[in-house]
């Protein structure tokens, strides 16, 4: 199949599809933007059809999968970028074409924007619940996959200055054993942008299972982690599969990261002042 142009392809295919491909393409033209952010569920549940349609849509026009299609779908949209006179103005991508500062600029603007998106995102409620239920736990793990796994790392590594019960496990196979073995005391903070990494289905089921709670850092509310999670806290920025581990959206997953070490130290301030200050201690004579 040619992929140059993903749409010219769907209209050319677009008698060959079933009733219900054609729902899905017809929503394919109306958002060609939207859709390369979307989870499988989620465009399934916009078109109002089973995931299984939208994999045999996939299939009919060539591609592997899904994700096949939509990294086929954001390379067809960044060339038509790519080609239109007012990039800058549109779309604020960055082009090589771009001097040093209009590149900072545009990198600038995308990085606030996912935090400005991030806070009218923010639900206070699930903030009290997951801080509720972090300072109930006896033991906090911070889970991730990929560019997940840095922001676990970023958030055991804050809230180690507070707490000794936070720990971090980057393997996957790890992940999943330590999780088979909580209980009811234990507590998981899920990264994962998508909220569809199989991995972390895997482990987040495992803890489920084993009675542990699971609060979920992602950017959809409709993904096989957030059905699975107790409490999800949502982050903005639009990250397609070009962008994949983009800065964008780890300064959104950053962002609520601080939100909840914030809150987490506000509900105990003393203690945490305490537990700060001898943090700082311990590494004082390490320090030039």
């Amino acid at each position: 199949m040619i992929r140059e142009d993903v749409l010219q392809q769907l209209t050319l295919r677009y008698n060959d599809l079933t009733r219900a491909g054609r729902r899905v393409a017809d929503y394919v033209f109306a958002n060609r933007e939207k859709v390369q952010y979307l989870p499988i569920t989620a465009l399934a549940e916009e078109c109002g059809v089973a995931e299984a349609t939208i994999f045999r849509f996939c299939r009919t026009l060539g591609f592997e999968g899904y994700n096949d299609f939509k990294l086929g779908l954001a390379k067809s949209l960044n060339r038509a970028v790519s080609s239109s006179a007012q990039d800058f103005e549109l779309y604020g991508e960055v082009q090589p074409g771009d001097s040093i500062q209009e590149m900072c600029k545009k990198l600038y603007a995308t990085d606030v924007r996912s935090i400005a998106q991030t806070l009218e995102l923010l639900d206070e409620n699930s903030i009290r619940r997951a801080i509720q239920a972090m300072r109930g736990a006896h033991r906090i793990y911070c889970f991730g996959q990929g560019g997940s796994m840095v922001m676990a790392m970023e958030c055991w590594a804050r809230f180690a200055t507070v707490s000794g019960k936070f720990s971090v496990i980057g393997d996957s196979h790890m992940q999943a054993m330590t999780a088979s073995l909580m209980g009811p005391d234990d507590l998981v903070l899920c990264f994962s942008y998508s909220g569809a990494t199989k991995d972390m289905q895997d482990t987040m089921r495992q803890a489920r299972n084993a009675g542990a709670k699971l609060v979920l850092l992602t950017r959809f509310t409709k993904s096989p982690a957030a059905a699975l999670a107790d409490i999800v806290v949502l982050c903005g920025a639009d990250e397609g599969p070009l962008q994949s581990g983009s800065i964008a959206a780890k300064m959104a997953m950053l962002f609520l990261v601080d939100v909840l070490f914030n809150e987490y130290c506000r509900q105990d301030l003393d203690e945490s002042m305490r537990n700060r200050e001898r943090a700082v201690n311990a590494i004082a004579n390490k320090l030039l």
